[in-house]
């Protein structure tokens, strides 16, 4: 960003809700950063700070191995708010007691506030909040106060106005604490005075600020356009911000959902007028992947021939000293993890379709600082075509990891009719809402039909329908008993090449969302 940003401080001190955390902030419109106990401090003395958010864990404060917090965190002078584990290192750091409580509370829980103030403000009587946790405060700080309690736990919430310290045992962060945002949302803009105005206009305008800034008023940028919403929100960024300096190419790999070509071409090249390649590269990727059945084996394949398309591609810029790239913010979360910290680390972060550092460019990421959902309202807020802006998720390698076995042009164009008949019926009926993601998987496996009173035998064809918060964990989402049959009854009437339909059932983990 162009100019420093007043606002929080999350420190993850290994919980799975870090990220969730951090969303719930910006939600109250608040700007915050995610850091490791190890790089806190150091990112706490650069940020303009407002205040800091101690997450929960699964460690115990007293035991071997927890979380090495720095205490220089408490001597800042802005507001604390200790959630879960953070708020026992935060009582035992302050001359308090953290004990085994000898049994795990989890689950819903009511709580009694006892000060409707502060974090607390508006909120009184009884809630219901989530806990998640075996260990306790069990002798308060000097100066700390109860804000609430439940029948087994003396101080669900605690806190020292004085100091601006606040602590919880629950997690506000998880949409089953009933007033859990409103309590964050509270921590945020009347504890630690932010105004509340993160928001989508103001993110555009500070970000295509930052982007002149960097690449000047003569700098080129190369950027590679998937038709993703990250790529697009990133392309229409850098566009507004230097015009048709800004070099987008699309790579048809012959692995694409059909129609997804013409949208980009119309909606990038004709409706906005960006300075945008499209390179047919159909025949060489399906070459390079004949006979290839192996996962991991696709990926590579498919990977490598993008880097050696773009890198040839990319030679024709020689002006352009930048690559624009749709980086989002969990991406350099992970990227930390790999290099330490409590979180297990998910991935590494790497450049888009893994490009080569000995392109020599520059990295404009006008997205590294938000979030999906953030990415998708700024798209909104820019007026980006829907047929993009709410494209459910689509795996890099394409159709090649949702067409088990060898992927062919033949097999390409079966499970790309299959796909859309899948896309159509479900947008049609309205499902898409609440759904995370839904299409059709090309199976290995022939088996008997009838047809026209014949014999047929013909491949199988998989529905997968999955509904999540962030792709992280999924459950399989029964649809409408009329959609599927609409949707079985084309796919086999319509589709040569397939002659039964079946429906994926099964939830991540324990199996992934995609089949490869």
């Amino acid at each position: 960003m162009s100019e420093q940003l007043r606002g929080l401080l999350v420190v993850d001190l290994g919980t799975q809700y870090a990220q969730l955390i951090a969303r719930r902030v910006r939600e109250a419109g608040a700007w915050c950063e995610i850091h490791p106990p190890r790089t806190a401090l150091e990112a706490a003395r650069r940020m303009d700070l407002a205040g800091i958010i101690l997450s929960g864990g699964p460690a115990s404060v007293y035991a071997e191995g927890a979380p090495e917090v720095p205490s220089e965190l408490l001597e800042l002078g802005v507001p604390v708010l200790g959630i879960c584990y953070g708020m026992q290192w935060m009582s035992q750091t302050l001359g308090g007691t953290v004990e085994g409580s000898g049994e795990r509370e989890f689950g819903h829980t009511s709580i009694e506030v006892d000060q409707a103030s502060e974090v607390f403000d508006g909120i009184d009587g009884r809630t219901v909040v989530w806990m998640s946790h075996g260990d306790k405060v069990t002798k308060l700080p000097a100066g700390f106060q109860v804000y609430a309690h439940s029948d087994s736990c003396a101080f669900a919430a605690i806190g020292d106005p004085s100091r601006r310290f606040f602590g919880v045992q629950f997690h506000p962060e998880v949409s089953h604490s009933v007033r859990g945002q409103e309590l964050l949302s509270n921590f945020v803009l009347d504890v630690c005075g932010l105004p509340g105005d993160w928001n989508a206009g103001n993110i555009v305008d500070r970000e295509v600020q930052a982007v002149k800034d960097l690449v000047g008023e003569t700098g080129e940028v190369i950027l590679g356009l998937s038709g993703g919403v990250d790529s697009a929100v990133a392309a229409l960024i850098v566009h507004r911000a230097i015009g048709d300096r800004l070099k987008c190419i699309f790579v048809d790999n012959g692995l694409l959902r059909k129609g997804e070509r013409e949208v980009v071409e119309e909606h990038f090249a004709e409706h906005i007028g960006m300075d945008l390649t499209t390179v047919d590269a159909r025949a060489r990727f399906l070459g390079e992947l004949a006979g290839c059945t192996d996962p991991e084996r696709k990926r590579k394949i498919i990977g490598k021939e993008f880097v050696e398309v773009f890198r040839e591609e990319a030679q024709r810029f020689t002006n352009a000293k930048f690559l624009g790239q749709g980086t989002l913010y969990p991406d350099v979360i992970e990227s930390v993890a790999v290099h330490g910290g409590n979180t297990a680390t998910i991935k590494s972060h790497h450049n888009v379709g893994g490009l080569p550092e000995d392109l020599d460019l520059e990295l404009v990421e006008p997205l590294r600082e938000l979030f999906k959902d953030e990415v998708r309202r700024v798209g909104a807020h820019m007026g980006l075509d829907e047929r993009i802006l709410l494209r459910q998720p689509f795996p890099g390698p394409g159709l090649a990891v949702r067409i088990l076995g060898e992927v062919t042009e033949e097999r390409c164009d079966i499970l790309r009719e299959a796909d859309a008949i899948v896309r159509h019926e479900v947008e049609k009926a309205g499902c898409h809402r609440d759904l995370w993601q839904y299409f059709a998987v090309l199976l290995p496996t022939k088996s008997v039909g009838v047809m026209g009173d014949a014999r047929t035998y013909e491949d199988a064809c998989a529905i997968r329908a999955v509904s999540s918060q962030d792709g992280m964990t999924a459950d399989w989402t029964y649809l409408p008993h009329d959609v599927l049959r609409t949707i079985s009854n084309r796919i086999i009437n319509e589709v040569r090449g397939i002659n039964r339909v079946v429906l994926d059932i099964s939830s991540k983990p324990p199996a992934t969302i995609e089949w490869e």
